[in-house]
């Protein structure tokens, strides 16, 4: 069971679910204000939330079977990916490597949030020392792209810049962000690790030649450096403007079809915040039906933007593994659907925005939100200088839970 803190317009979550093979009770807890808790509230509410069986996200409760399954043919070699996790662990002194080492199959997967404050799992950068930081950044420059690298490192530094803004570095810095490591790196066991922290949250599993990189969590508060140590910087830009591409090439027939509903939104307070479904798609067995345009209903030209959009968000992944991705997506297009709302579609290209595409095999979300830390923002409206994103694997295979299974049945441990 998932419980949500709404704050304001914004939305801080916690995920906390169980191991699929095993089953945990607790007792629930209300949800609660972030000025009733802080840091040690908010870190035993997640470690009370009850659990439940893993499913997935789905569009009525019932994972489709048969979308996933164990090919050695697919992917790339991760040899090389192998050998950087191995240096990095053999960096860490003993209470370090005990800290974030987890089985494979471990609930701490599945426990991670958005929020600055949570009392997060394994070991977080502010701990390692100089040398331990670089062998873990040569860990994410092996399993991103250099895009997902850059767009993680430059999250990183503006969770630096927000601690400037509030004069608040004990809440927002650069290196507050924990890794932790589920199972020992093998080049034919299950394996992976997490990177958690604010606005950045990248699950990563591995098994054999096969990659899967979900959930992942990106976003930003502020999304452009206007002052600072990193003046200049940037971040989302090209997920934006891509999207607002895909819109504005929509007939107003189709923008019609594509508009998202109330149910699909936030109303609070007389006013409006986009991503009901964003909230809901923190949640591992979130269930959210189809709705929008179908993809295939578009022009060749309208789908090659859709497919460019698509692309965006998953080449933060090394470039095989997004190819492997990109044919899964490809095969279920005619399944596929694309939503948008708009804050006042009077202002065009200017508007804030949510857009949701969903088909079996992927959901992606883009959220502007209000402001939650920025100084001198409006908490009450979505702002351009908040943004959160969510990619997650449908139907049973986030954290590469279905590749687990299907492994676990062809190899019992």
């Amino acid at each position: 069971m998932i419980r949500y803190l709404l704050v304001h317009f914004g939305w801080v979550v916690f995920v906390v679910s169980s191991n699929a093979f095993s089953q945990e009770t607790v007792s629930p807890v209300g949800a609660m204000s972030l000025a009733e808790g802080g840091a040690n509230r908010i870190t035993r509410m997640v470690e009370a939330q009850s659990v439940t069986p893993y499913v997935g996200v789905t569009t009525d409760g019932s994972a489709i079977e048969g979308l996933y399954s164990i090919d050695p043919d697919r992917g790339a070699s991760n040899s090389e990916l192998v050998r950087e996790a191995k240096d990095f662990l053999a960096a860490l002194t003993q209470e370090q490597h005990d800290k974030l080492m987890f089985p494979v199959a471990a609930p701490e997967w599945r426990q991670w949030s958005n929020t600055s404050s949570y009392q997060r799992n394994g070991i977080s950068f502010d701990e390692m020392t100089a040398g331990q930081r670089e062998q873990a950044f040569d860990l994410m420059r092996t399993a991103f792209s250099a895009k997902g690298f850059k767009l993680s490192r430059d999250i990183m530094r503006l969770n630096r810049t927000l601690g400037e803004l509030t004069s608040d570095p004990e809440r927002y810095s650069e290196w507050f962000y924990w890794l932790t490591f589920m199972g020992e790196p093998s080049e034919t066991e299950p394996w992976g690790w997490q990177i958690d922290g604010h606005h950045l949250v990248v699950n990563y599993f591995v098994l054999g030649n096969q990659v899967v990189m979900s959930p992942l969590f990106t976003g930003s508060e502020p999304v452009i450096a206007e002052s600072g140590h990193y003046k200049g910087m940037s971040v989302m830009e090209p997920e934006r403007d891509r999207a607002n591409a895909v819109y504005a090439s929509l007939t107003e027939e189709q923008r019609k079809t594509a508009e998202l509903m109330s149910e699909d939104l936030v109303a609070d307070g007389g006013g409006r915040a986009f991503g009901r479904g964003s909230i809901e798609l923190m949640e591992d067995n979130a269930v959210i039906p189809y709705r929008g345009i179908r993809v295939e209903d578009l022009s060749a030209v309208q789908r090659d933007l859709v497919i460019e959009l698509i692309e965006e968000f998953l080449f933060f992944d090394r470039e095989v593994h997004a190819r492997d991705r990109m044919e899964e997506v490809m095969a279920h297009m005619d399944e596929t659907y694309f939503g948008w709302d708009q804050w006042d579609a009077s202002l065009g290209p200017d508007d804030l925005f949510f857009f949701r595409i969903q088909s079996p095999v992927i959901i992606i979300e883009f959220d502007h939100q209000g402001a939650i830390a920025l100084p001198n923002a409006r908490s009450d409206i979505p702002i351009r200088e908040h943004i959160h994103t969510v990619v997650r694997i449908p139907n049973g295979n986030d954290y590469g839970k279905d590749l687990l299974r299907q492994h676990y049945e062809q190899h019992p441990h």
